[in-house]
């Protein structure tokens, strides 16, 4: 998989006592995560830079591997039990890694048979969707990567998954231009595909009530949907551009889609949505 957000960017002073491999000052990013002030960014040559935007300076650097297929696909940032402060990134070298931030340290690496495109950790912690470059997709054990079910329904490669914040529902977005919702109390099947008009689904979120679901296509179209309504209800936001994802506000009165058109627009769009979905404007907040 090649994400679909890129760009360049330098990071100075980063030969710091907490890099686990030799510094770096420059990457091409492929994919950004941000939890209240920490910001993490991976680059297409395994590269990960943690800065919390509170502070100066980085707080930690690595390279995750020199693999040739190094890309950093997602990162997933949360907070483990203890109440530190970790994160997860997802690799092209078929591995997921698990670092605790304030320790600057490597704490779990699990690998598969195929790219891992994207990464989701339940709410409590206890298991992780995992999917890629392969039609199933995995529900793994996040203490010990041991496979708990396999996900079977999709036709193509996976590039999105996320969590119902009730623990209990989770969703998977794929090339074949659907988005499967799963329940992990019968995983035999799933219990909605949902489809997309343009292509492979590449982002999807959930509000912070679980109340709607986001997914985003790779260009033009983002879908709302109600999720008390079992997925039957939806709002469609139509516009020009790719899109390098979809993110709703804490509070959910809000969503954010990141859009790039060379005619148009670059940049991001602040989209208001109500509970009927019905389609309001757009404030535009584009660069």
């Amino acid at each position: 998989m090649v994400p679909s957000i890129g760009g360049s960017a330098k990071f100075p002073g980063l030969r710091l006592p907490g890099s686990l491999l030799e510094g770096f000052s420059q990457i091409q990013v492929s994919t950004l995560a941000i939890k209240d002030k920490l910001l993490v960014a991976g680059g297409f040559q395994g590269e990960l830079i943690c800065k919390f935007l509170d502070r100066k300076g980085i707080s930690f650097c690595c390279r995750t591997t020199y693999d040739d297929n190094a890309i950093t696909n997602a990162l997933d940032i949360y907070d483990s039990s203890s109440g530190a402060v970790h994160f997860m990134s997802s690799n092209n070298d078929c591995g997921i890694r698990d670092f605790d931030l304030e320790k600057c340290q490597l704490c779990k690496h699990f690998h598969f048979q195929w790219p891992v495109n994207h990464t989701s950790l339940s709410p409590d912690g206890k298991l992780l969707v995992i999917v890629g470059d392969d039609p199933d997709g995995m529900l793994v054990d996040a203490h010990t990567g041991k496979t708990v079910h396999k996900l079977q329904g999709h036709v193509d490669f996976s590039f999105a998954s996320a969590w119902n914040p009730d623990g209990q529902t989770f969703a998977t977005g794929n090339q074949d231009k659907t988005c499967r919702v799963w329940d992990v109390r019968n995983l035999s099947k799933s219990v909605a595909v949902l489809r997309g008009n343009l292509g492979a689904i590449r982002s999807i979120r959930f509000t912070s009530d679980g109340r709607f679901m986001a997914m985003a296509e790779p260009a033009d179209f983002v879908h709302i949907f109600d999720v008390g309504s079992g997925y039957n209800k939806q709002q469609e936001l139509d516009f020009f551009g790719e899109i390098s994802g979809v993110s709703f506000s804490p509070d959910t009165e809000a969503l954010f889609v990141g859009v790039w058109d060379r005619t148009y627009a670059n940049g991001k769009r602040q989209l208001a949505f109500d509970s009927d979905l019905q389609k309001l404007p757009a404030k535009a907040n584009e660069t």
